[in-house]
């Protein structure tokens, strides 16, 4: 009995007591106080006192503890409390009578309400074993529905009102949870969205304040330059890039136009006025912002994003202020990029370094010399292997006339004065004191720097200077030509050319060849003969007429520029130069017969024809003839443009060769001139042995009824030369050139050719029924046509491929006309839908 007295003591000593819930809170509205508290208050000051200075936060510890456990672990009581008690109520069975109920004496105390009434609360029990462990657990439950029914009728409307109000939210909210769960992303994204619109709008407005303060007065507020940078750090793209071209736009208008010096330490010793003080300042600060701006820029090249426009920011910089601090680093930068894979950079580039060549005033031709180096550095570097247009600019280089003139030639050509009059002038020397003499060497000085100082700040730069500064320019610009021309060619030992580069790609030859042919007056005598044989080389010339290079990997207007090239600097050298020019003749003769109007530049051609042909002193007989006659069979075989120029440089010759006339004659014998061979040659490589007197010009026959009306009309001129005396010339039709009757062409067909596009388009589908003719098998296999079989599968191949791309182009159009007409079809329905639903929503309006 014992043991069991002590177990259920020990049982009751360990049963935990909750609190009671406090009472509701109410506000100071809510609560009515009488006239008798009042009065008990006033005449009781010190009660008041006391309760005023009681330790509210101590009193709710207290109250709200429980016995014998830690606070931390109150709630975890609370938690368990409650899951035993709904699990007692689940396994109780329902009963009609409360027999079984016991109350607790905690939830037994009376709850007084305003009014003066109380209430009495019970708590139902439900006692049940646990099976497996053997615990009794019990199910309380204090009334707490009774007691908030209880306090909510006791309040007022007004706090009813709110409270449900309250309560309808709250339903409302966790209602439209997980709406809400779903939505966040979308509002997120919105709200950043949203930020980032106004960030952007309100660095704008920033940055426009800024930069129209920094224009009103820039000294006043050169300080702005630093808020400026700092918005250009920030991570929005956009931001940096409205920062960046804003700083652009205010460097641009401050730049002063002279070079800021860095001051000696004796200058900043000295003592100098507010005004010297503030410039001083406002330098170094602009200088500094300049350069951190141009870090900037350079760093931000590196990045894809911004590469294109800090391009424009720095060749716009070295545009607008070529005479500025930091040129080099500008100018490296922007050589790097004359050779970009991206066409607008590179033509950005390369139009900043022709203004700077062209308009040397801003910069007294300094800035042309540092770009030339760089650009011979660079070539150098990347072992000749950039874009055409790195060196390109080059042509746009302008040189004096006597520049290879030197010193003492120019006072040699000076009138000498008489030697009686140079006595007379110099007076007679008398001695000089040591003061005097001071004072002089003083006067001399102080001229010597003010002029030093005058030709640092103006732009006109003196004679010599200006020559000096060009013959290092030409000096750097031939350096690198010859060292395209070296790296385009190799030699063995024996002096045999072995092969041209190793990749076959010559990049910068055409460029280069095009430079020396403008240039090559201005070309040294001693380098002459060296390169006018270097030129022979590269052209493919060879001394054995029946062997071809098969290894020169030039193409045919490259090695017609060597020929022009050639050609120009013999003329500009005729009494220095002694070259036989006969082998650039012979080559010549032979690229006609390799030219093809897909794979070559016509220009070319038509330029080596007016170089050598036109523009040349009589050509020998035999070679004008030979000339002539490949130059016949040239324009029957290609385009209208190339057989312009063909025809007029053989009417040229025929004009200055007037025996060469007989081969207009159309006699079965051939020409009436006899010479070294006696039958014509049409594949010979020597213009002396193609035997072309012997030949007739029966190609001028066929001209006349060319497609082209001026290719035909030049054709019956030519024609009509043959009866007229050998002092007569027909009538001219046209007085160009050949490169300006191909350029002329050649305009006028591409004119033509977007007027006749529209006319083709029309008529296709006749002209197919009308070209189409069906052959039978045995006219086939009788015809003389002997057609390779790999390049016959080749057009047949891509033939049926076009057809098959017509197919597949026709079948996707469909479908993409079916999905169309099925997404309006959709949309149609919805609209539907939509004014349906309207309607119905009005009629139940209507009706409440």
């Amino acid at each position: 009995m014992g043991k069991s007295s002590g177990s259920k003591n020990k049982k009751k000593k360990d049963r935990v007591i909750l609190p009671p819930q406090l009472p509701p809170e109410l506000d100071d509205d809510e609560v009515v106080v009488s006239d008798e508290d009042l009065e008990f208050f006033g005449a009781n000051d010190a009660h008041a006192r006391a309760l005023a200075s009681l330790d509210r936060k101590s009193i709710d510890s207290y109250v709200t503890r429980v016995a014998h456990h830690v606070g931390d672990e109150v709630e975890r009581l609370y938690e368990e409390r409650e899951r035993r008690r709904k699990a007692a109520e689940a396994l109780r069975p329902k009963k009609d009578d409360d027999a079984d109920l016991e109350v607790d004496r905690v939830d037994a105390l009376p709850v007084k309400t305003l009014q003066g009434e109380l209430v009495y609360n019970n708590a139902k029990k439900a006692r049940f074993d646990d099976s497996s462990n053997g615990v009794e657990t019990k199910s309380e439950d204090r009334g707490a529905n009774a007691k908030q029914t209880l306090q909510r009728g006791e309040r007022k409307s007004k706090s009813k009102s709110k409270k449900g109000d309250d309560k309808l939210q709250n339903d409302h909210a966790h209602t439209e949870a997980p709406n809400g769960k779903l939505q966040s992303k979308v509002l997120e994204e919105v709200k950043e969205e949203l930020s980032a619109e106004e960030l952007f709008e309100k660095k704008k407005a920033q940055l426009a304040e800024i930069g129209m303060s920094m224009l009103e007065d820039p000294e006043a507020n050169i300080r702005s330059l630093n808020d400026m940078l700092h918005i250009c750090n920030e991570k929005d793209q956009k931001v940096v890039k409205l920062g960046l071209m804003s700083l652009l736009a205010v460097f641009r208008d401050i730049i002063p136009s002279y070079r800021i010096r860095q001051l000696t330490d004796k200058e900043l010793a000295v003592e100098v006025s507010k005004d010297v003080k503030k410039m001083r300042y406002y330098e170094y600060t602009l200088l500094r912002s300049y350069k951190a701006y141009l870090q900037k820029l350079i760093s931000l090249e590196k990045q894809p994003t911004f590469h294109t426009l800090a391009v424009r920011c720095i060749c716009t910089l070295l545009d607008t202020a070529p005479h500025f601090n930091f040129r080099e680093s500008i100018l490296a930068s922007v050589v790097k990029n004359l050779s970009s894979p991206d066409d607008a950079v590179r033509k950005m580039c390369c139009e900043t370094i022709k203004s700077l060549f062209i308009d040397e005033g801003k910069h007294r031709g300094e800035a042309t010399i540092e770009a030339v180096r760089l650009i011979a550095d660079h070539v150098k570097l990347n072992d000749c292997q950039l874009h055409p247009d790195s060196i390109e600019v080059f042509l746009s280089l302008r040189f004096d006339e006597d520049i290879g003139k030197d010193d003492s030639e120019e006072e040699k050509g000076k009138p000498k004065k008489n030697k009686r009059r140079q006595n007379q002038e110099v007076p007679k020397q008398l001695p000089v004191s040591d003061k005097k003499k001071a004072k002089q060497e003083l006067i001399s000085k102080a001229r010597e720097e003010v002029d030093a100082e005058l030709r640092a700040v103006s732009f006109t730069l003196d004679p010599k200077e200006r020559r000096r500064i060009q013959k290092e320019t030409l000096s750097s610009l031939f350096e690198t030509y010859f060292r395209i021309l070296k790296h385009s060619m190799h030699t063995n030992s024996r002096g045999k050319v072995i092969n041209v580069s190793s990749d076959g790609s010559h990049p910068l030859l055409a460029p280069c060849l095009e430079g020396l042919g403008k240039f090559s007056h201005l070309i040294d005598l001693d380098f002459m003969g060296e390169l006018v044989a270097c030129l022979k080389k590269l052209s493919g010339y060879t001394d054995h007429y029946s062997e071809i290079l098969h290894d020169n990997t030039l193409s045919v207007s490259e090695r017609l520029q060597c020929c022009i090239v050639a050609f120009k600097v013999w003329r500009t050298n005729l009494e220095a130069l002694n070259v036989d020019l006969q082998d650039f003749f012979v080559q010549l003769f032979n690229l006609i017969l390799e030219y093809r109007p897909d794979r070559d530049r016509g220009e070319v051609l038509a330029d080596a024809l007016k170089t050598l042909l036109w523009e040349g002193k009589q050509q020998d007989m035999i070679r004008a003839a030979a000339f002539i006659k490949r130059l016949a069979t040239f324009a029957l075989s290609f385009g209208s443009a190339e057989a312009m120029a063909a025809l007029i440089t053989l009417k040229h010759l025929l004009q200055r060769n007037s025996k060469c006339r007989n081969m207009l004659e159309n006699d079965s014998g051939g020409g009436s001139l006899s010479c070294l061979v006696a039958k014509y040659d049409p594949e010979a490589k020597d213009p002396y042995l193609s035997g072309a007197l012997a030949s007739v010009l029966w190609e001028l026959s066929l001209l006349q009824k060319h497609y082209d009306s001026s290719v035909s009309s030049m054709a019956s001129n030519i024609l009509s030369m043959a009866n007229l005396n050998p002092t007569q010339n027909p009538v001219p039709i046209s007085n160009a050139n050949p490169l300006e009757a191909y350029r002329d062409l050649s305009m006028e067909q591409e004119l033509s050719k977007s007027a006749n596009k529209v006319l083709q388009l029309k008529c296709k589908k006749m002209r197919r029924g009308k070209e189409f003719v069906a052959l039978s098998p045995s006219v086939l296999q009788g015809s003389d046509c002997i057609a390779n079989g790999d390049e016959l599968k080749g057009k047949l191949q891509n033939h049926f491929a076009v057809l098959r791309g017509i197919s597949e182009n026709e079948r996707l159009r469909a479908e993409l006309n079916h999905t169309l007409s099925s997404i309006n079809l959709y949309k149609e329905y919805k609209k539907q839908k939509k004014s349906a639903k309207t309607k119905s929503g009005k009629k139940k309006i209507v009706r409440a």
